[in-house]
């Protein structure tokens, strides 16, 4: 939880410092942002090089179980198409303004917000450099969103859906930020799946996100 109000905390001091003009408008954040995501692809790979327990952990899974980081995909790209739909029909009934009056949100782009799964740092920079600003705040918030709705509602999801439930919820994060609420609620024995859940879901997103913004 600490780790969430951090990141909150981050992105709404850098939403004030901008409001309020204390950062230039003009100050140039694409190279600085490319860097910093180059760092973090690297650490990633770096962090799993050095688990030598994450081949074990996937081989110990049973067959079944390793389909969950593909149904948390399709489940999220269907959440994405369907959210894209009531914005489009909210701006047909007038309902709403900005964003889903003036259809600049395309499938596309709404598709690419969810193939973030829950990843905000790497999913808001591919995004902020491929469609700007706007769609890449968006980005940063609904998976932003994502993680702290897990980690808040982890013991519903458990009672409610199973205990699947907050490891697909967690996406990406279910093997880092997410995976200590995942083991609370859903017990040790669901750990290892947590993380290679996490490994899958954690690769695929540059993959997804390069091809839905090819698209657009």
């Amino acid at each position: 939880m600490a780790a969430s109000i951090i990141i909150l905390s981050s992105f709404v001091v850098g939403l004030f410092l901008a409001v309020f003009g204390i950062v230039p408008s003009d100050f140039d954040f694409s190279a600085i942002s490319k860097y910093i995501l180059y760092l973090l692809m690297f650490l990633v790979g770096l962090n799993l090089g050095l688990d030598k327990e994450v081949v074990k952990t996937i081989k110990s899974q049973p067959k079944r179980m390793l389909l969950l980081p593909f149904s948390t995909m399709a489940g999220t790209f269907a959440g994405a198409v369907l959210a894209w739909g009531i914005l489009r029909l909210a701006s047909s009934l007038g309902a709403f303004g900005g964003l889903a009056e003036t259809g600049s949100l395309s499938l596309a782009d709404s598709i690419s917000v969810g193939a973030g799964f829950g990843y905000y740092s790497l999913s808001s920079i591919f995004l902020n450099e491929a469609r700007g600003a706007e769609i890449g705040t968006i980005a940063l918030a609904a998976n932003i969103l994502r993680e702290l709705i897990t980690i808040a509602f982890a013991p519903l999801m458990v009672r409610f859906f199973g205990k699947l439930a907050p490891i697909s919820s967690g996406g990406a994060t279910s093997m880092d930020t997410t995976l200590p609420i995942i083991q609370k609620t859903a017990g040790n024995e669901y750990v290892p799946l947590s993380i290679f859940h996490g490994v899958v879901v954690d690769f695929s997103v540059p993959l997804f996100l390069t091809f839905f913004i090819s698209l657009g």
